[in-house]
């Protein structure tokens, strides 16, 4: 079970090391982290770099692509050399993902035309320019393609994969394995019921 994450410099860290924690738990799973050419990465956070082992055009075999987003997949939806490849990997997968903003690249690669999807919350008007219809589910499964909403839901997506791929038990295996028991200390998770205050600060972080 190879999985394949590509991953550009402005990735968001966690759309990628979320799910890697679940689906490298996969029986017999194999993680590629695959760049343009092979080297370290940065992240939108600048620190820690990851290290990319393999160059995307070198991958000869997939069967799960994983497409984190972040600024950096904002500023790709343009970038033909990385589309191709996706497009190409999306061609060998059983299972084509993506997490947050990531779901912008399968959109400019034309892989979600006509279907349901998520994404990012600020994200939404131009994910439906791709042609596709949004649904605020965490994750949303469309035959073998699958898009989790924000950076979190990586991992929700990741749990809900290994119950189509091996069985309940196991992913509820990996759950415990890791501790997934979210009790998070604020309900302000979403735009529908974060309040206005911090609404107000994000929109002054952005500026």
């Amino acid at each position: 079970m190879r999985i394949v994450i590509p991953v550009f410099d402005g990735f968001t860290a966690l759309d990628a090391i979320g799910p890697y924690e679940v689906l490298n738990g996969l029986p017999k799973a194999e993680v590629v982290f695959a760049a343009t050419r092979p080297g370290p990465v940065r992240p939108d956070s600048g620190t820690p770099a990851l290290l990319a082992e393999a160059a995307l055009a070198d991958v000869d075999s997939c069967d799960i692509l994983l497409v984190p987003g972040g600024p950096g997949a904002r500023r790709r939806v343009d970038d033909e050399p990385l589309l191709d490849q996706i497009r190409r990997l999306h061609d060998l997968a059983q299972w084509t993902t993506s997490v947050c903003t990531g779901s912008l690249l399968l959109g400019a690669a034309g892989l979600l035309k006509g279907l349901q999807a998520t994404t990012h919350w600020s994200a939404v008007e131009l994910l439906e320019s791709y042609g596709a219809t949004y649904t605020p589910q965490r994750t949303v499964f469309q035959g073998r393609i699958v898009t989790a909403a924000g950076v979190s839901s990586g991992i929700d997506m990741a749990l809900a994969l290994v119950e189509r791929i091996a069985d309940r038990t196991h992913a509820e295996a990996l759950q415990l394995l890791i501790e997934y028991d979210p009790q998070p200390p604020f309900d302000a998770g979403s735009p529908a019921k974060a309040p206005q205050a911090a609404k107000d600060l994000l929109a002054a972080w952005r500026l």
